[in-house]
């Protein structure tokens, strides 16, 4: 596992345990179309649950320069694509089933 990941699932862990996660109204809005009926308690649970495993990889904004890091874990039977970025909190930029895009692990 890279070191890098190690930190940031560390921390994703922490803040979502202390319920400091925000998803975006665009994440929001994709969570609602998944249709899967999580809401933001499911949320912050597959987020304490993630695992290095579950890691697609990073990629920096070119908005803000901030890492980005993706992961794609196994929901209700389905993969989804959670992207976030690590501030004071966990914010979740996209979170929609998986399209297969091509995120290379940055190690």
């Amino acid at each position: 596992m890279a070191r890098w990941l190690r930190r940031v699932l560390i921390r994703i862990h922490e803040f979502a345990a202390a319920g400091k996660v925000r998803l975006t109204a665009k994440a929001d809005r994709e969570l609602v179309a998944l249709g899967l009926g999580l809401d933001p308690d499911d949320v912050r649970e597959l987020l304490v649950s993630l695992t290095s495993a579950d890691c697609a990889g990073r990629q920096v904004s070119r908005a803000t320069g901030e890492w980005m890091y993706v992961f794609k874990p196994p929901v209700c039977g389905e993969l989804v694509y959670v992207k976030l970025i690590l501030r004071s909190g966990c914010v979740i930029l996209s979170f929609h089933q998986d399209e297969e895009r091509g995120h290379e692990k940055d190690e």
